[in-house]
């Protein structure tokens, strides 16, 4: 019980090792009590955006309150990312993840973000082609505390004081497609490139595995030659 802080029995734990983090559950344990705590917390409470969390993400029909930073790895971000795992807690109908401008411009970009905007940006994402921001609360800067700007931010959204707008990219399962295919013509090269490989290596084993000449072979070979030469075509037999 020490070990998961947990002061009671019975009680369900939620283990994210990875990111340090576990959930408990007290009940009740029967209807959608306890399926709605299994599924909130697949993910940890908040996700770092990349490739595995996306697939992922595409198995959670949440909306996404995604936060996005310069880099991931900055002091600023990590403080920044304990601040949303706060929130994250108290409204588990709703996803977070952040990702850096630094980690995978590519994504970021398509929800209009780039080098030169305001940092960090937070936004609820469907996860297809579009997403809201909440007027006033587009980005979190300034002195005030970051986590009264979030608390204000999520207020706003479900409060509908919302503006929508469209990805300029793939959408959600187009953004994954795009980088499976991706991978699987990286796949087929590699592949295709190997089978090359054991192709060159088997025909020169079998160069090599050609029989070496005996003494036997070379003197049969000479007395070919010498009875050639010594036969000539218009010698006649007495």
């Amino acid at each position: 019980m020490i070990t998961y802080d947990f002061d009671k029995v019975p009680a369900l734990v939620a283990l994210h090792s990875k990111y340090n983090e576990q959930s408990v559950f007290y009940g009740p344990f029967d209807g959608e009590f306890l399926e709605d705590f299994i599924k909130q917390n697949q993910l940890p409470l908040v996700v770092p955006i990349n490739f595995e969390t996306l697939k992922q993400l595409n198995d959670d029909k949440r909306k996404i309150v995604l936060t996005i930073v310069e880099d991931e790895m900055d002091q600023n971000s990590l403080a920044l990312a304990k601040t949303l795992r706060a929130a994250a807690n108290a409204n588990h109908d709703l996803v977070f993840g952040y990702v850096g401008v630094k980690q995978w411009e590519e994504f970021v970009e398509t929800f209009n973000v780039n080098k030169g905007s305001e940092l960090p940006k937070i936004m609820v994402w469907d996860g297809t082609d579009e997403y809201q921001i909440v007027e006033g609360f587009e980005s979190l800067n300034g002195d005030d505390n970051k986590g009264s700007q979030i608390s204000r931010f999520l207020e706003g959204y479900r409060e509908g004081r919302t503006i929508t707008k469209r990805v300029s990219g793939p959408s959600f399962m187009g953004f994954i497609n795009s980088l499976i295919g991706i991978r699987t013509v990286y796949l087929i090269v590699f592949v295709v490139a190997v089978l090359m490989l054991i192709q060159s290596f088997a025909k020169q084993g079998e160069e090599g595995s050609q029989p070496v000449p005996t003494v036997a072979d070379v003197e049969d070979t000479d007395r070919s030659i010498s009875e050639s030469e010594t036969y000539q075509p218009g010698d006649k037999e007495d």
